[in-house]
């Protein structure tokens, strides 16, 4: 694998992990608020974002999957 391409690869996994940080930041931040939720209760803010976290965990998930394919071509790219 040529270094331009090497280059161009890696910076993918970069911005695909910046993707997945971001991602589990924004659950935690849902955490907190449904945390603070016990204290103050709102059955329709509680909801929402019950249906975040959800979206939130299941962009994770699938930035995984996709880092997790993309550094598996990336290894094979590497070898050839």
């Amino acid at each position: 694998m040529d270094q331009a391409k090497y280059d161009q690869m890696q910076g993918m996994l970069n911005k695909l992990e910046d993707i997945k940080n971001s991602q589990e930041s924004i659950l935690d931040k849902i955490n907190h608020v449904i945390t603070d939720l016990f204290q103050e209760p709102d059955a329709d803010l509680e909801k929402a974002m019950e249906i975040a976290h959800e979206k939130a965990s299941n962009n994770v998930e699938h930035i995984r999957d996709a880092m997790d394919a993309y550094e598996i071509k990336f290894n094979k790219a590497q070898q050839a």
